[in-house]
């Protein structure tokens, strides 16, 4: 299989003047009866070398571990509702600016908590401050993916959670494949994003989330939630 950039975006990046190659792994359409390693083993074992770095989209490692509901079945209280209606919109992604993705940060982070982080966004934003509300309702609430029409069906109608024990997950992956190398559970999109697991030193791992800032995966689709990085 080749090595090809998915469109739009580019296969090579230079952070710091190292050269690194960004691999995209397509798959076959994940779901939540699949097993997290079985799917990693099956792609991108015979495609990783010593040295390489694995990195895996939470939202397949979340899927795999029934965190993806339908919107139908999650059903809004007001107090949602009322705080989705002030989240703002950005044509990458819904966050939490529905009812039904508002609902699951509510249940997720705690009433308490979503707002307070609401009052404090409010507050910091009359002084052109933005961002404080993922701030303080952490990353939990950052993690809620909701739908979006250039996302591949049945999850372009349903709400994915955050995934359980990223770190955990990314040890337990890199034990199976059993290689010498790194591996990353990433919350990446077009307006940047983290990694939320890693078998990797943190300040490896911060150098890793700059070799990924421009999301050579994208995120509608491309079908390939996972990929690799390599210094050819």
């Amino acid at each position: 299989m080749s090595d090809e950039a998915n469109d739009g975006k580019q296969l090579e990046t230079v952070i710091d003047g190292v050269r690194y190659l960004r691999i995209p792994i397509k798959t076959k359409l994940v779901m939540s009866d699949d097993d997290i390693t079985d799917v990693v083993t099956t792609f991108a074992a015979d495609r990783l070398h010593d040295g390489d770095v694995l990195f895996v989209t939470e939202k397949i490692v979340a899927i795999t571990q029934g965190r993806s509901y339908p919107t139908e079945s999650i059903a809004p209280r007001k107090l949602a509702t009322w705080l989705s209606s002030h989240v703002v919109k950005t044509p990458n992604g819904i966050g939490l600016g529905l009812p039904q993705t508002m609902e699951m940060a509510l249940r997720e982070c705690g009433t308490p908590r979503i707002l307070f982080a609401a009052g404090v966004a409010a507050v910091t934003k009359l002084f052109g401050r933005t961002g404080d509300f993922y701030r303080v309702a952490g990353p939990k609430a950052r993690g809620i993916d909701g739908p979006t029409s250039g996302t591949i069906p049945p999850y372009n109608s349903h709400v994915v959670l955050a995934p359980e024990r990223p770190h955990d997950v990314a040890r337990e992956l890199r034990a199976a494949l059993g290689l010498d190398i790194g591996v990353l559970i990433t919350d990446i999109n077009d307006l940047g994003g983290n990694v939320l697991g890693s078998t990797m030193s943190k300040a490896r791992t911060r150098t890793m989330e700059r070799v990924l800032l421009d999301n050579p995966l994208g995120q509608g689709h491309q079908s390939t939630p996972m990929g690799i990085i390599r210094e050819p």
